[in-house]
């Protein structure tokens, strides 16, 4: 098995770590993303990674932030040369794959949600008051059932969930004309991305899966005023995505995501409120299977970290 990357440490750069990713200042309006390979689950990140998750996640981000054309996004580079900085053999070898010059912006503070199917924390609520994010759905709808995209925002939280709010929140305090554009920029990115998903394109290649779910999120350049879609995008960590061969509505779907660390966490008596236990050999070999599958079932090419 690979070794997993749980951190690094880049000297003489200002670093902030997220639950993922750490981000390093460059020179200039730039940010050094880096993708490892940390994993977390019920709020808390595992004491070991899945291999290679930074790096199906840095590439399937750039891959699909090459392909949307709804909105510019902070991209500057893939290339960690570009970043111009003094490293070893060894420490770059690490790095390479999973590294993203991004420009930095003023960062929306919600995430930006949008939902083509009744699950997760949607389906929960749905169950309990009939509405998904305040918002009224018929009754006798089933878990898993495809609806309408709907746009639901969230709270971005440093630590422990993101709590769902309101469009009207939102544009209180983004104001009327950026929250419609957020909102009505979500909902295109997110409809032409679940086509492809399921559909592929003239190419021939046709990935067959549904794109249940998603979360986006935006900031504005500091120089420009423009708006830039930001972070990641569209992958097994931002996103739910079930193969459409298996669909069927009424109950929880196979995912690419990271829920077979989720359901094995849940047989081992873990209380969630303590430091979780290690994940032992199988359950990251599978869990590193499932990412590496997500991304060459959408785009159809191999991984080249193999």
């Amino acid at each position: 098995m690979f070794d997993a990357m749980l951190e690094t440490a880049l000297k003489g750069l200002t670093k902030r770590q997220g639950k993922v990713r750490d981000v390093y200042e460059l020179e200039g309006d730039r940010l050094l993303f880096i993708a490892t390979d940390r994993i977390s689950a019920f709020d808390w990140v595992m004491p070991n990674g899945i291999p290679d998750k930074g790096r199906v996640l840095n590439a399937l981000s750039a891959w699909w932030f090459a392909k949307i054309q709804a909105v510019p996004n902070h991209v500057i580079s893939t290339n960690l040369a570009d970043a111009k900085l003094p490293l070893d053999e060894e420490t770059r070898g690490r790095l390479d794959g999973r590294s993203m010059i991004v420009r930095k912006v003023d960062v929306i503070p919600f995430e930006c949600v949008v939902r083509g199917y009744l699950s997760g924390s949607g389906w929960k609520e749905y169950r309990t008051s009939g509405t998904v994010c305040g918002e009224r759905f018929p009754a006798g709808l089933r878990e898993s059932e495809r609806i309408d995209p709907i746009f639901t925002p969230a709270t971005k939280a440093k630590t422990g969930h993101d709590e769902n709010v309101s469009f009207s929140k939102m544009t209180e305090v983004l104001g009327p004309d950026l929250a419609e554009k957020v909102k009505r920029i979500s909902l295109t990115i997110y409809r032409e991305a679940a086509r492809f998903a399921l559909e592929g394109d003239s190419g021939g290649h046709v990935p067959g899966l549904i794109l249940a779910d998603t979360k986006f999120e935006f900031g504005v350049d500091r120089r420009t005023g423009e708006l830039l879609l930001v972070d990641e995008v569209l992958t097994p960590d931002s996103s739910r995505y079930w193969p459409a061969g298996h669909y069927k509505p009424g109950g929880a779907q196979p995912s690419f995501d990271k829920q077979y660390v989720r359901d094995w966490l849940e047989t081992t008596g873990w209380d969630k409120a303590s430091p979780p236990p290690a994940l032992p050999a199988d359950v990251v070999s599978r869990t590193r299977e499932k990412y590496v599958e997500a991304y060459e079932t959408l785009t159809g090419r191999p991984f080249f970290w193999k």
